[in-house]
């Protein structure tokens, strides 16, 4: 038992050093290839630069009708991103009618402006380029199901003008594609199989639901009779984000070394054990938040540290409890069973309320202000597993060894 509560001490430490090291440097196993954090995790407008804008929509429209104008709005937005060829775009509503565009890593600010805030243009061109309809013909979009048809279609209403050109069009190009173009690009090509008069059309092409909703989305969107008025824009340099982002590290890297001194001073050999699995703690809250593909900022940064030092405090207060518990006569097993016991309900009630504020914040919040929510959320949530369960794991494999009997070995 010795032995082996040895070797798997010393397994899971190698594997958290092998962490370390690829999360610095990357990592080749055969033929695939683990990038280092630094490459992987994606930044934001503050740490990469770039520009943001904010929107507000020129409307009366209210409640459900004003919500659907802005989700419109997003929907073009993210389709004109893309189209520009931008990584990590960051497009979110601020209050009721405002939309704020985040655009990390763009040079050319005024391209990218003019870009995402001109009016969407909708048309339906026959084969022969003949523009037969455009957005303000089309009164409604929306995914639908119709006889005959196990996939799902979308269905469009049209007014008096697009019902009468429609109609003498598609009478016209029976058996050929009419063209739906959205900004300059091709979104749908539908065959026309029937002469359409009524003034309601259907775009089948084998859809999942989702398909079709996006595509009734952009359609919509391509006639969004709403004018957006520029409120706000900063342009935030590449050199001020890489001077932020190295500074950060450089702090944080100085936070953790600190963190990691204290505990060895004070606690000793559970100092040592809590040092390691704070190792495993930022290794698994990185990969969780590169997993989720999250945006990582300055503020984000800074609720990683503050959840570094929760983790430690719950270690802590662990740690404290143990003390007490050997100090009052009991051996070293049961200090730690009783230690653990104990701190956990108090352990608990902190992160919980932590854990509703940092909710409240990410559902109120938004920009920097959700970043830091989201990272903090993840911290906490993975630290009760590390302080609680792998710290405690590990404590008991060197135990288990018998080797470390003196309750100076514990701080006491």
């Amino acid at each position: 038992m010795k032995a082996k509560g040895l070797i798997a001490f010393v397994i899971i430490v190698a594997l958290a050093i092998t962490g370390v090291l690829a999360a610095v440097n990357g990592l080749q196993i055969g033929g695939a290839e683990i990038a280092p954090v630094r490459d992987s995790i994606k930044q934001g407008l503050d740490l990469k630069g770039g520009v943001f804008v904010v929107f507000e929509a020129d409307t009366t429209a209210t409640g459900q009708e004003l919500d659907q104008l802005i989700n419109q709005t997003i929907q073009v937005f993210r389709r004109r991103v893309d189209a520009m060829g931008l990584t990590e775009p960051t497009i979110v509503q601020e209050g009721d009618r405002r939309i704020r565009v985040e655009l990390p890593g763009v040079e050319q600010v005024q391209d990218a402006l003019d870009m995402i805030g001109k009016t969407a243009q909708l048309q339906f061109v026959t084969p022969d380029g003949e523009v037969v309809l455009t957005g303000s013909n089309v009164t409604d979009a929306s995914p639908t199901y119709v006889d005959r048809e196990p996939d799902p279609v979308v269905r469009l209403e049209l007014d008096t003008e697009g019902t009468r050109s429609f109609s003498e069009a598609t009478g016209r190009y029976l058996g050929e594609p009419i063209y739906i173009i959205l900004d300059d690009e091709v979104i749908s090509a539908p065959i026309v199989q029937d002469q359409i008069s009524l003034g309601t059309a259907t775009i089948s092409g084998n859809f999942s639901i989702e398909e079709a909703s996006n595509l009734a989305a952009l359609i919509r969107a391509g006639s969004l009779p709403v004018t957006l008025n520029e409120v706000q824009t900063s342009t935030i340099t590449a050199s001020l984000g890489v001077n932020a982002l190295n500074r950060s590290v450089q702090a944080a890297k100085i936070g953790i070394a600190l963190v990691f001194l204290f505990m060895l001073l004070i606690y000793r050999l559970p100092g040592l054990v809590a040092n390691i699995a704070l190792t495993i703690y930022v290794l698994l809250v990185l990969t969780i938040f590169i997993s989720l593909n999250a945006t990582l900022t300055l503020p984000g940064i800074a609720a990683l540290i503050l959840s570094i030092g929760m983790a430690v405090d719950a270690n802590v207060i662990i740690f404290e409890r143990l003390k007490e518990e050997m100090s009052n006569g009991k051996t070293v097993r049961a200090a730690v069973d009783s230690g653990f016991k104990r701190a956990f309900r108090t352990i608990m009630d902190a992160n919980i309320t932590t854990l509703i504020a940092g909710l409240v914040l990410y559902q109120f919040g938004t920009g920097p202000i959700r970043g830091f929510a989201v990272m903090l959320i993840i911290g906490l949530v993975v630290s009760l597993l590390t302080a609680v369960f792998i710290t405690r794991v590990l404590l008991k494999l060197l135990i288990s060894t018998n080797l470390f009997k003196n309750p100076r070995y514990f701080g006491v």
